[in-house]
């Protein structure tokens, strides 16, 4: 594995944020839901596809912290405009866990 410099880490803009909102994608390839994640006041509400079906119902999901990088390119996933990604550990079956702060924090906070 090649290593990176701080300044190449801290490029990556990880922040703690809240899910608001949290549906079945249904015109999606691979299961997945639309996750609307509140960053805080600084960068907003920010909309993501996310491959997170396999342990995580809609419904349980809502008032969740995550983590998300958001300073990618918005990326167009069928018909919705993914703007962040929502981080996780694949296992070996291939579901997803989210990596989620162990206690809650204010929004918006970057990961240091």
């Amino acid at each position: 594995m090649d290593t990176i410099s701080w300044q190449d880490f801290e490029q990556i803009d990880l922040r703690v944020g809240t899910i608001v909102t949290a549906e079945v994608f249904a015109e999606a390839r691979q299961p997945a839901y639309i996750l609307h994640v509140d960053f805080g006041a600084e960068i907003g509400v920010l909309k993501s596809s996310a491959q997170i079906t396999d342990l995580y119902q809609p419904e349980g999901l809502v008032g969740q912290q995550v983590i998300g990088v958001v300073n990618f390119p918005p990326k167009q996933i069928g018909p919705i405009q993914s703007q962040c990604l929502i981080t996780g550990f694949p296992q070996a079956d291939g579901a997803v866990v989210l990596i989620q702060p162990e206690r809650p924090v204010e929004n918006g906070l970057k990961l240091a």
